[in-house]
């Protein structure tokens, strides 16, 4: 493919495989995007007696996603798609639920970090098929990140089932 006003970018990929991948990069890159907004409005909101560790696993969460959304977007770019993420894009396409306003006890962010990981996962993984044929690369980051946030999503189940069993 050749640079155009459109496509200033050239693609390696074929304009089908590139505009399948490219729309996979942009949801995940929304929900990543989202899932660090949630994570950070959980984290200055937080109160509890488990407030520490709970105040640190947030930050852990929001920098793993900030990390992914930065190699989402720079992917993106790299094939040709011009990532997409403005806080109006974000509202307006994202699956993360919206977490409440205001103070928010442990127990309910602990569920809520839970449930937004879980759909961004359910999400995810379809995204990994789509791109089986279209772009293995994208396809190996997809799988990357399901790896890591999965891992994350069973912590804040286990700390969720804590919860449920006290």
């Amino acid at each position: 493919m050749t640079a155009s006003p459109t496509h200033p970018i050239p693609s390696t990929l074929d304009d089908t495989a590139r505009d399948i991948t490219g729309a996979a990069l942009q949801a995940t890159l929304v929900d990543m995007v989202d899932l660090s907004l949630v994570a950070k409005q959980a984290h200055w909101n937080l109160v509890g007696r488990q407030f520490h560790d709970v105040h640190l696993h947030l930050d852990e969460l929001v920098d793993t996603a900030r990390q992914f959304s930065d190699t989402v977007a720079e992917r993106a770019a790299a094939v040709g798609v011009s990532p997409d993420g403005r806080a109006a894009t974000v509202a307006a396409t994202s699956g993360v639920a919206a977490p409440q306003a205001g103070w928010v006890n442990d127990r309910d962010v602990i569920a809520q970090v839970f449930e937004a990981l879980d759909g961004v996962v359910s999400r995810l993984r379809p995204r990994i098929e789509e791109t089986d044929k279209t772009d293995p690369v994208t396809q190996d980051l997809f799988i990357g990140m399901v790896a890591e946030l999965e891992k994350a999503r069973w912590m804040w189940q286990a700390q969720n089932i804590g919860y449920q069993n006290s």
